[in-house]
C-alpha cells in the first residue's frame, strides 16, 4: 500500500512532538509537567525522574514508551523493575490501558508482559533480576528505550549490562521515589549525563486547586492529612533549608524523612558528614537566574589541566554570583597564561602542579595573583561560626563554600546551572580529627566515583582562598624546572 506525502507529514510532525503524538493518537491528559518530561524524553538520552507519591510518574513513563515503540521502525522497548508486581501490574497495566484506549489503532497485540508489533518491534516488561547481565546483549537494537521504575531498587550490575545498550538512538529514562542516598539513581540526579526532574505532590495540579483536574494523581485531602501525620509545626524564625521546610496554609512545617520522599519527592536527609546537601545546592541554583551581578571585587579561581584530558577552569565569583564555568581542554600553559591575563579581576591558581608555571608566569607580567596550595597549613583559619578549624587550606577552602550555602549561615550564595558543578560540590564528605580539626577526602576518592576531577569545584574554592594572608606574588616559590621554562 502506497502511502501519501500527507500520511507522512503527519508520522514527521509526530517523531517531532511527542507530546502532539500523545494527546490526538494515544488520547491521553497530562499536567504540564509531564509534558515537559515528555518532550525532554524525546530530545535526550538520559532521563532521571524523582517523584512522590501519585504524581504519574509511572503514567508518563507509560507513554513515553509507547511513543518511541510506534515512532520509531524497529525499535525495543524495555521495561523494568526491581519486583514482578511493579513491572506486571504497574507498568504493564499502564501501558496495556493506554493502548487499548487510543483514539486509533496501534496496531500489533498486547499481551500481559509484551507489545508485539513484529520480531524486531516490540515492547516488553520483565523483573530486572530475572536477565543475567549477559542476556541484556540480546536487546541490540538500532532504536533502543530502556525505562526503569523504582530504580533507586535497582542493583549496579544491571545498570553495567544496560550501558552497553544504549549505542545509536537509545534512550534510559528512570522514574523512583527517592528512597536512598546511593546507588545509580540517587546519582543521576548529581550526573550531567541525566536530564533532571522533581515530582512535588504539593504543586500537584489536584492539590493546588483543591478538586480533581487529573484522574488518579494525588489530591489536596492526602497532604493534609499527611502534613498532620508526618510533619511538626515551626515558627518562621525557625525555619532551614536543609530540612525542608515548607509552608501549608499559611503554617510553616518542618517534615519528617517519609513525608521528605513520599510527598515532597526528595531524597531522605543526607549522611551527617556530606560536605554540601544537594538541596542547598539546588536552591542555590534557583537563586542564581534572580541574583545580580555587581561587577566588583570579582574574584577567578582558575584550576590548570594542561594538555592531559581534565580541563583547565576558570570560573569568576562576583560577591555571592557564580558565573558559569570556562573550560579549555588540552591549551598549553602559555596560551593559559595568555587568557588569564586577559581577564578582569584577582586570579586564585592551583600553585601545585601543572597551575605552578602559569601562576609564575602571570606574575611576570603583572597581573593580581594569589598562589593557591591545598596542602598549605590552615592553622590560622577558622569558619564564619569562628568555631571550626581545618587541616589544610584546601579543607578551609570547600568549606568556606559550604559556609556561603548554609542556609543556617544566611545561604545567599548563587551557583550557575552547571551539572558537573553542582555533582562535584555535592559528592565529598568531610571528617574530623582527634584535634578538632576538619579534613575533606582526598580528590582522588571523590575522582573514582565520578569519573573525573572536580576542577570545577576546586576552581570555586580558590575563590576563597583569604587575601588578608601575605601575597602570592611575595611568598611563591615556582617549582625549580619550572624556573627554567621558557615563555
Amino acid at each position: 500500500m502506497k502511502i501519501s506525502d500527507k500520511d507522512i507529514a503527519l508520522y514527521n510532525s509526530y517523531k517531532s512532538d511527542w507530546n502532539k503524538f500523545a494527546k490526538e493518537i494515544l488520547g491521553v491528559r497530562l499536567d504540564r509537567e509531564q509534558r515537559k518530561i515528555l518532550s525532554v524524553v524525546q530530545d535526550n538520552k538520559k532521563i532521571s525522574v524523582r517523584s512522590g507519591h501519585a504524581r504519574g510518574k509511572d503514567y508518563i513513563a507509560a507513554v513515553a514508551s509507547l511513543c518511541f515503540l510506534n515512532l520509531n521502525y524497529p525499535s525495543k522497548v524495555i521495561n523494568t523493575a526491581p519486583t514482578g508486581r511493579q513491572v506486571i501490574s504497574i507498568m504493564m497495566s499502564e501501558i496495556s490501558k493506554i493502548y487499548r484506549n487510543a483514539k486509533f489503532p496501534l496496531g500489533g497485540e498486547v499481551l500481559s508482559s509484551k507489545v508485539r508489533m513484529a520480531d524486531d518491534w516490540f515492547l516488553e516488561g520483565f523483573k530486572a533480576a530475572d536477565k543475567a547481565h549477559e542476556a541484556w546483549s540480546g536487546y541490540h537494537s538500532p532504536n533502543i528505550m530502556i525505562v526503569i521504575t523504582e530504580a533507586s531498587g535497582i542493583n549496579q550490575d544491571t545498570y553495567d549490562a544496560i550501558e552497553g545498550l544504549l549505542t545509536g538512538n537509545s534512550k534510559l529514562l528512570l522514574i523512583f521515589n527517592p528512597n536512598s542516598t546511593t546507588g545509580e539513581a540517587y546519582r543521576s540526579t548529581k550526573d550531567p549525563q541525566y536530564k533532571k526532574f522533581k515530582l512535588n505532590c504539593i504543586k500537584a495540579p489536584n492539590v493546588r486547586v483543591r478538586k480533581e483536574l487529573i484522574p488518579g494523581q494525588v489530591n489536596w485531602e492526602w497532604v493534609d492529612d499527611h502534613v498532620e501525620k508526618w510533619c511538626t509545626k515551626i515558627d518562621k524564625t525557625d525555619v532551614n533549608a536543609t530540612y525542608h521546610d515548607f509552608v501549608w496554609e499559611g503554617q510553616w512545617y518542618r517534615p519528617n524523612n517519609l513525608f521528605i520522599v513520599k510527598v515532597l519527592g526528595e531524597f531522605p536527609l543526607e549522611e551527617s558528614n556530606k560536605l554540601i546537601p544537594l538541596a542547598w545546592a539546588e536552591a542555590a541554583q534557583d537563586r542564581w537566574k534572580d541574583s545580580i551581578s555587581t561587577n566588583s571585587n570579582i574574584k577567578i579561581g582558575l584550576d590548570v589541566a594542561g594538555m592531559g584530558r581534565d580541563a583547565t577552569v576558570f570560573i569568576e565569583r562576583n560577591e555571592n554570583k557564580v558565573g558559569m564555568p570556562e573550560s579549555h581542554k588540552k591549551t598549553d600553559h602559555m596560551e593559559i597564561a595568555g587568557i588569564a591575563n586577559n581577564k578582569h579581576g584577582t586570579i586564585f591558581g592551583d600553585a601545585i602542579g601543572e597551575g605552578a608555571g602559569v601562576i609564575s608566569r602571570l606574575m611576570e607580567m603583572g597581573h593580581d595573583v594569589f598562589a593557591v596550595k591545598g596542602s598549605e597549613s590552615a592553622k590560622e583559619l577558622k569558619d564564619m561560626t569562628g568555631e571550626r578549624t581545618f587541616v589544610n587550606m584546601r579543607a578551609y577552602l570547600y568549606w568556606a563554600i559550604r559556609d556561603a550555602l548554609d542556609p543556617k549561615l544566611g545561604g545567599s550564595l548563587a551557583l550557575p546551572p552547571d551539572d558537573e558543578l553542582i555533582q562535584e560540590l555535592t559528592e565529598p564528605i568531610f571528617n574530623i580529627r582527634s584535634n578538632g580539626s576538619i579534613i575533606i577526602e582526598e580528590k582522588e576518592e571523590i575522582k573514582k566515583r565520578i569519573g573525573r576531577s572536580p576542577d570545577k569545584a576546586d576552581a570555586l574554592s580558590f575563590t576563597y582562598y583569604p587575601e588578608q594572608q601575605p601575597a602570592a606574588m611575595a611568598s611563591f616559590d615556582p617549582q625549580p624546572e619550572l624556573k627554567r621554562r621558557r615563555w
